[in-house]
């Protein structure tokens, strides 16, 4: 009989392997859907990227037109949700095969405190949507100025006061 090592991290490693995989086909697993065949649930892929000005959020959104997506800002969450349909209608003998997912989808993203919801702008092309949103401005400490006794206090080193 020969001696085996017991390495923990090993262990942790292949247990996160198999999480991922369990995961990973509990999601991406076509699901039935009123006996019409297998359908995917669709989630579309999104960027979140900050520059100096805004936060830049690129969706990929493929077969879809800007009139069947939602975009929303309410209390600092980001919605964006839609739809996109199935093009297979046509039924005849044979098998086919469907791999690409369709049906509804949201994703909501928790935005920054401060952000003015009336100076996101959003555009569409080729598949591909964009929302541009402004970051919120720092805000910069205020001076106070104390007053001693009856006589105003000097402000910036100003004695005269």
């Amino acid at each position: 009989m020969a001696l085996v090592r017991w390495e923990p991290v090993r262990e942790l490693t292949s247990l996160q392997n198999e999480m991922n995989r369990l995961f990973t086909t509990f999601f991406d697993t076509p699901t039935s859907g009123n006996g019409e065949g297998a359908t995917r649930r669709w989630i579309p892929a999104m960027d979140l990227v900050e520059t100096d000005e805004h936060f830049v959020l690129k969706a990929d959104l493929p077969g879809l037109a800007e009139g069947d997506v939602n975009l929303e800002v309410e209390d600092n969450v980001l919605t964006v949700s839609g739809e996109r349909k199935a093009e297979h209608e046509d039924k005849r003998e044979g098998y086919v095969r469907v791999e690409r997912a369709y049906g509804s989808f949201r994703r909501s993203l928790t935005l920054p405190e401060g952000i003015d919801p009336e100076g996101v702008t959003a555009s569409f092309d080729k598949g591909v949507l964009e929302v541009r949103i402004p970051k919120p401005e720092e805000r910069q400490p205020r001076r106070v100025a104390i007053q001693v006794g009856d006589r105003p206090a000097a402000i910036d080193g100003d004695e005269s006061a």
